[in-house]
């Protein structure tokens, strides 16, 4: 597969997530393609999202929009997916509500209402349910001709499972903590066909052509450190473990593994240990706190202003910036730039622009 792209032209995240010293420090920004750009909303047309994501066409022009628009300011593209397509796969409808997000119209409600057993059982073909998105991977890596590497992701077992029980974007997880509560057992048998289920879906985007690949893992920071040990970090490492395992199975080589716990700080030192070569910090930790915490363990870190940064002034951008660089240690090694989330509804294109600009101002030389 590999033989049918061109040579990798910037590998500057490749190499800094090896743990490689560079002449500077690669950025790639979460949600990097989407709504706050015009050009998104040309492409997408009056398609819905899912619709979107199904695409591989559609998919393609969204992901690369960021790195035609940013020219030379960012390091990676990440594919245009959503999480919430291995739920799909697993048989559990999921709609995407206009102004309100994702919906399952028939969430999981316990162990014995049926839908539980049938998804559990449910022997996932991988490749056939989630062929539009290596399609869309195949088709962007050959249209990036060695710009830039492509980064190909999967939601973390804990979040996904949070959609899959709770219908939907949650402010107080009833649902997820009556599950993990009242029904341990099944809740980690859930957690972990959900893991067995990422393992290949990560494994097939490598093979279609995905460089580096991202977990996220959004709803981390609604378990306490002793419920994260319980119901989150064994499937995470579950990921961690098997997938170069199934990658070596496939005729393939390693690639870059980077997990994204977002608000799980509390447990950032177990999650240094977890097996993954990048962190992903958000916005709510200290980057010399965290550089303290990971010590001289080879783990490199990915962030982590607070997005909100790009509703501020310029000035305002410079100054976080570049309290970010000095906490990360400038920036040779050991860090990836970008937000501690993804860009947020209604920043204007400039003012990423400016962050981009002056991460790049900040740590080259």
């Amino acid at each position: 597969m590999a033989d049918d792209f061109e040579p990798l032209k910037n590998d500057l995240v490749i190499r800094t997530a090896w743990g490689q010293d560079v002449e500077r420090v690669p950025v790639w920004i979460m949600r990097q393609a989407g709504r706050y750009l015009p050009e998104y909303h040309e492409a997408k047309g009056n398609r819905d999202f899912f619709e979107c994501c199904r695409n591989p066409e559609v998919a393609s022009t969204l992901t690369l929009q960021p790195i035609d628009r940013y020219d030379g300011l960012i390091d990676a593209a990440i594919i245009f997916s959503d999480i919430l397509v291995v739920p799909q796969a697993l048989g559990m409808v999921v709609e995407m509500v206009d102004k309100k997000g994702p919906h399952f119209p028939a969430p999981l409600k316990s162990p014995d209402d049926g839908q539980y057993e049938k998804v559990l059982h449910k022997n996932v073909d991988v490749a056939a349910e989630l062929d539009y998105v290596y399609e869309a991977i195949t088709l962007t890596r050959k249209k990036l001709n060695g710009r830039v590497p492509l980064i190909g992701f999967c939601g973390a077992p804990w979040t996904l499972f949070c959609y899959m029980v709770e219908g939907g974007g949650s402010k107080f997880f009833v649902e997820s903590k009556k599950w993990i509560y009242r029904y341990p057992e099944a809740s980690k048998a859930m957690l972990q066909k959900i893991a067995e289920v990422c393992v290949e879906y990560l494994a097939l985007q490598v093979k279609a052509g995905a460089q580096l690949v991202q977990v996220f893992d959004s709803w981390a920071g609604e378990l306490s450190p002793s419920t994260f040990k319980k119901f989150s970090e064994p499937y995470l490492a579950h990921i961690s473990r098997q997938l170069p395992i199934r990658l070596k199975e496939l005729g393939l080589g390693p690639v870059p593994m980077i997990v994204f716990p977002k608000g799980a700080n509390q447990v950032l030192d177990s999650v240094c240990d977890l097996g993954y070569n990048v962190v992903g910090l958000d916005w709510l930790i200290d980057p010399a706190e965290a550089v303290k915490i990971r010590g001289n363990r080879p783990i490199v870190f990915q962030g982590n202003a607070d997005p909100g940064v790009l509703y501020g002034s310029d000035e305002s951008i410079s100054e976080t910036v570049q309290e970010m660089v000095q906490g990360f240690g400038g920036g040779k090694k050991g860090w990836i730039g970008n937000l501690g989330h993804g860009v947020t509804p209604f920043v204007k294109p400039e003012a990423l622009k400016k962050y981009l600009q002056e991460i790049r101002r900040l740590t080259e030389g």
